[in-house]
C-alpha cells in the first residue's frame, strides 16, 4: 500500500478498531485519536457528495450517525481542507455468516487503488489495461507492459494503436475498443495476431469491457488479453491436416499432385518448397531392386514466398543428386523427417555447398536459411521421393513438432502421388497393349477412301475398350467395324483384343453383318462365363458394315452401338436408320441388317459413344453437331475428321473416342465382266476364249495363261458338283478376281490328291497360282473366287 492510501479497520458499529499510517497521514488524525471514535466522524462526509454503504444487518449504526460513505466521497481533512477520496467498504464476516465488521479502504480519487481488486490488477498474469474514451492508455498492470514491450512511464498518454504499430490486429483492437466506448457494450473472444512487440507471430484473444462512474456514465475501457498462440498454432496445424485431405490428390496425375503439395505448404507453412520424386516414379516404371549412395531425383514442383517466381537452379523436370550428408538424402535413407537448422555441422556444409545456390535460383532468398524440414513420401512400403521445406523470410524456424505434421501430409501426399503412379503405369500399359491391336496402318483398297481418328481418355477412368478396323473382303468388298467393350483399364482393353480378332476371323468367313454379330453375341456370352465371379459382367457394343463397290450396296447391323451418320453428295446430312440389336452378350434377341444402296461420294461416318455422350451431354444434340459438322468444307477426308472431333468434342472428353470415316467409290462398267454359264462341259472351252479375249481388252495379257487355268477349273468344278444358274464375273481393280457362283450350298474343300486319284488337283492348283482363293455363302449358293496380283505398269 502506497503513501496516498489508508485503510482502517471499524467494527459492526461503525467504530474504528484498527488506523493504519496511510490513514494517519492521509485524514490527520493518529491511530491514538482514531481508534474507539465512529468512522464518521473521521471521514465526515461533504453533503451530497457520494454513495452510501449499506446499513450492517444488526440494524442503524450507533450513535445514530449516517451509513458508511462509499465510492468517490469529499470528506474534511483534520485542518479542515476538503479531501475527494475513493472509499471501497467490505464486510468481515462472523461466525454464522453474520458481519462482525468492515475493512475500509481509501486513497485520493484517480490515484492507484490498493484494495483487494487493485492487487489482483498489479499481480494478475493477464496483460490488463485501462484507456480513457479517447483510447489513451490510463493503467497497465506489469504483464501488458511486457507484452506492450515498454514500461508504464513510457506507455501512459499514448493510444493503443501508436503504442502497438498499425496492423491489421491493432486496428481491429481500436475499432472495436472505439465500439465498446460508444455503445457502452462489452466484446469478447476476438482473436487478433501480431500484438505486441515480440519478434514471433503471437496470437491473443481478447476482452474488452467499459469502464462506468457512479452515475453509469461511461469514462473509460479496460482490454484484457490471453496469450492463445499454441492453441492458434495447433489450430493451424488441424486446419493444414484438413486442408491437405481435401487439396490433394484432385487429379490422377504424378506432376499435378506434386504442385498441389508445394501449394499447400507455401506459404502457410514454409517459405519455400520443393517436391523432389525418384526417376522410376515419373517415368511410370516399376520401382528398383536397390538405391544408389547419391540420390539421383528429378525435379516435380517448387514453390517460393519470395517476390521472384521460382526460376531455374533445379529446373522443373530435370534430375538432380542430393549427398548422402544432406538433410533431403539423410530423411530419404531414415524413412522419417530431418529438421536441420542453422549451427548443425552438415546443415551449414549443405547449405554453403549446394543449398544456397539452388534456393537463390529457385525464387527463395538464401540470405538468412536458417531451417530446413525433409520429409520423405513414402506409400505402401515404397520410397518415391522428398519434400523439402525451408523457412527463411519468417524469423520463426521449425520446430520438432513440425516434423510430425510435415510427415502426416507428406504421407497423404505420397500415397496420392502413388495412385497417380499405378494410374500413369496402367494406362501407358493398357495404351500401349491398345495400340498393338489397333490397325497402325489400314489396308489398301478401291472401294472406300478411309480416314480415322482415336483418342484415348484422360479422365481417371482410365484407357477404355474402344475399337475399329476396315478388313478387306472376297470380291472388292470392304467391311468397317467399331466397337466399344464396357470398362476401362487393361481387362477392357484386353477384351477389345479378343473381339477385335474375333472379327477379323469370323470376316473372313464372309458372313453378313446379321450373322457375324450372332457369333460375336455368343463369344462374348461364353467369355463372361467364363471369368472369375469377382470380375465385372463382360458387355460391349459393335457396329459391322460392308460395302460392295460394285452393287454400291451398304449392308449394316448395330449391336446397342450409335447408328453411323451419312452424308450425301447433295449435302445432306442423316442418321442411317438401323433397327438396334442388344449389346453383345445380352443374348434373346437377333440382329436385323440395313441395306442401302449409295451413290458415289458418299460419306459414312462410324464412331464410339464417346463422341456424342458424356456427362451433361445430349445426345441428340451431340448427334445434331456431328451432322452438322460433316457438311463442313474440308480439304480431305484427314482434315474433316479434325473439324467433326473439334466440332463435337468437349475440352476434356470423359470416354475414349473411335471415329472412322469412309468416302464411297464405285467400280465402272469396264472393271467389271459377267457371263452366264450353262450347266455342260462343253461350255468350258468357249468361257476359256471368253476370259482370254476379255483379258486383252483390258490389255492384261501377262496374266491370262493363268487366269484361263483358273475360269477352266472353277468352272468345270461348278459344272460338276454344283448346281445351276451358274455364272462367272471377273473384277479387275488392283487385283484380278475371278468368281463363280452356282445355287449348291456345299463349298469345296482344299486337300492334297494321292497318286492314282483322279481329283483333288484342281483346287491346289488354284491355291498355288493365285495370291488367295475362297469361298462364300450366299442367299441359295455360295461363290467361289479367287484373287491374282496384277503385273505393275
Amino acid at each position: 500500500m502506497d503513501d496516498a492510501s489508508a485503510a482502517l479497520v471499524a467494527d459492526a458499529r461503525g467504530v474504528v478498531t484498527g488506523w493504519s499510517e496511510g490513514a494517519r497521514r492521509l485524514t490527520g488524525f493518529s491511530a491514538d485519536e482514531a481508534v474507539g471514535r465512529p468512522v464518521r466522524d473521521l471521514l465526515a462526509e461533504e453533503p451530497g457528495s457520494g454513495e452510501m454503504a449499506e446499513e450492517p444487518d444488526s440494524g442503524e449504526i450507533p450513535h445514530g450517525g449516517p451509513p458508511l460513505p462509499q465510492g468517490t466521497v469529499t470528506v474534511r481533512h483534520r485542518d479542515g481542507h476538503a479531501l475527494t477520496l475513493r472509499i471501497e467498504v467490505s464486510p468481515l464476516h462472523g461466525p454464522g455468516d453474520e458481519t462482525a465488521g468492515y475493512v475500509i479502504t481509501a486513497a485520493p480519487a484517480g490515484a492507484r487503488e490498493t484494495s483487494l481488486g487493485g492487487l489482483v490488477f498489479e499481480q494478475s498474469s493477464l496483460p490488463i489495461s485501462v484507456f480513457d474514451t479517447d483510447h489513451r492508455f490510463v493503467r497497465l498492470n506489469a504483464a501488458a507492459c511486457e507484452a506492450m514491450g515498454g514500461s508504464e512511464e513510457t506507455l501512459l498518454g499514448r493510444t493503443f494503436l501508436d503504442a502497438a504499430g498499425p496492423s491489421e490486429g491493432t486496428r481491429s483492437i481500436d475499432r472495436n475498443m472505439r465500439e465498446v466506448v460508444e455503445t457502452g457494450r462489452s466484446m469478447r473472444d476476438e482473436t487478433y495476431s501480431q500484438v505486441g512487440a515480440g519478434p514471433d507471430e503471437q496470437t491473443w484473444d481478447v476482452e474488452m469491457w467499459p469502464l462506468r462512474d457512479t452515475t453509469g456514465r461511461v469514462v473509460g475501457a479496460a482490454l484484457a488479453g490471453l496469450d492463445s498462440t499454441e492453441q492458434h498454432r495447433a489450430r493451424l496445424r488441424l486446419a493444414l491436416i484438413d486442408e491437405a485431405t481435401t487439396s490433394l490428390g484432385t487429379t490422377l496425375d504424378v506432376v499435378r499432385t506434386a504442385e498441389e503439395l508445394v501449394a499447400l505448404l507455401v506459404p502457410d507453412f514454409a517459405d519455400f518448397a520443393a517436391v523432389d520424386l525418384l526417376d522410376w516414379v515419373l517415368d511410370a516404371e516399376a520401382p528398383p531392386l536397390r538405391g544408389d549412395p547419391d540420390v539421383v531425383v528429378r525435379r516435380a514442383a517448387h514453390a517460393s514466398a519470395g517476390p521472384r517466381a521460382p526460376a531455374t537452379a533445379v529446373p522443373l523436370g530435370r534430375t538432380d543428386v542430393y549427398p548422402p550428408y544432406s538433410p533431403p538424402a539423410r530423411a530419404l535413407r531414415a524413412g522419417r523427417a530431418v529438421l536441420a537448422r542453422t549451427g548443425e555441422k552438415d546443415f551449414d556444409r549443405w547449405m554453403a555447398e549446394r543449398g544456397a545456390e539452388a534456393l537463390r535460383a529457385c525464387g527463395a532468398r538464401p540470405t538468412g536459411i536458417h531451417s530446413e524440414l525433409a520429409v520423405p513420401l513414402r506409400a505402401r512400403g515404397i520410397t518415391l521421393g522428398v519434400a523439402v521445406a525451408v523457412r527463411n523470410v519468417r524469423p520463426d524456424g521449425f520446430v520438432a513438432d513440425d516434423a510430425p505434421l510435415a510427415e502426416e501430409i507428406a504421407s497423404r501426399a505420397a500415397v496420392c502421388v502413388d495412385n497417380a503412379r499405378r494410374f500413369a503405369r496402367e494406362r501407358a500399359t493398357a495404351l500401349t497393349l491398345q495400340h498393338s491391336l489397333l490397325p497402325r496402318v489400314l489396308p489398301g483398297q478401291a472401294a472406300l477412301e478411309i480416314a480415322h481418328r482415336y483418342l484415348p481418355s484422360a479422365s481417371a477412368a482410365g484407357i477404355g475398350g474402344d475399337w475399329f478396323d476396315v478388313i478387306p473382303l472376297s470380291g472388292t468388298r470392304v467391311a468397317l467395324v467399331v466397337g466399344d467393350v464396357v470398362g476401362h483399364g487393361i481387362p477392357s482393353t484386353a477384351t477389345m483384343g479378343r473381339l477385335c480378332t474375333a472379327v477379323r476371323t469370323l470376316a473372313d468367313v464372309d458372313l453378313p453383318p446379321e450373322e457375324l454379330l450372332t457369333h460375336l453375341d455368343d463369344l462374348v456370352a461364353h467369355l463372361a462365363a467364363d471369368e472369375r465371379e469377382d470380375v465385372p459382367e463382360l458387355g460391349a457394343t459393335c457396329l459391322y458394315a460392308v460395302y460392295d463397290p460394285v452393287s454400291r450396296r451398304l449392308a449394316v447391323a448395330g449391336a446397342g452401338h450409335p447408328p453411323p451418320a451419312l452424308l450425301m453428295p447433295d449435302g445432306t446430312c442423316r442418321l442411317v436408320p438401323l433397327n438396334p440389336g442388344p449389346p453383345l452378350g445380352v443374348g434373346g434377341l437377333p440382329f436385323e441388317a440395313t441395306e442401302l444402296e449409295l451413290p458415289e461420294g458418299c460419306v459414312v461416318a462410324f464412331y464410339t459413344d464417346g463422341l456424342v455422350e458424356g456427362r451433361g451431354r445430349d445426345v441428340d444434340h451431340s448427334t445434331g453437331e456431328l451432322c452438322r459438322a460433316l457438311k463442313a468444307p474440308a480439304e480431305s477426308l484427314d482434315a474433316l475428321c479434325d473439324v467433326v472431333l473439334k466440332a463435337v468434342l468437349p475440352e476434356e472428353p470423359g470416354d475414349d473416342v473411335a471415329l472412322l470415316l469412309a468416302r464411297t467409290r464405285a467400280l465402272g462398267a469396264g472393271q467389271v465382266a459377267v457371263r452366264d454359264v450353262s450347266p455342260d462341259p462343253g461350255e468350258v472351252p468357249a468361257v476359256r476364249q471368253w476370259a482370254v479375249d476379255l483379258l486383252s481388252d483390258w490389255e492384261l495379257e501377262d496374266v491370262a495363261f493363268v487366269t484361263e487355268l483358273v475360269v477352266s477349273e472353277l468352272v468345270t468344278n461348278a459344272i460338276r458338283y454344283g448346281e445351276p444358274p451358274l455364272r462367272l464375273r471377273l473384277i479387275r481393280d488392283r487385283t484380278l478376281i475371278c468368281e463363280v457362283s452356282d445355287c449348291s450350298p456345299t463349298s469345296p474343300h482344299l486337300r492334297r490328291a494321292h497318286a492314282f486319284d483322279e481329283g483333288g488337283r484342281g483346287l491346289l492348283l488354284v491355291a498355288q497360282l493365285t495370291q488367295r482363293w475362297g469361298s462364300r455363302q450366299a442367299d441359295g449358293g455360295k461363290t467361289i473366287w479367287a484373287e491374282q496380283a496384277l503385273p505393275r505398269r
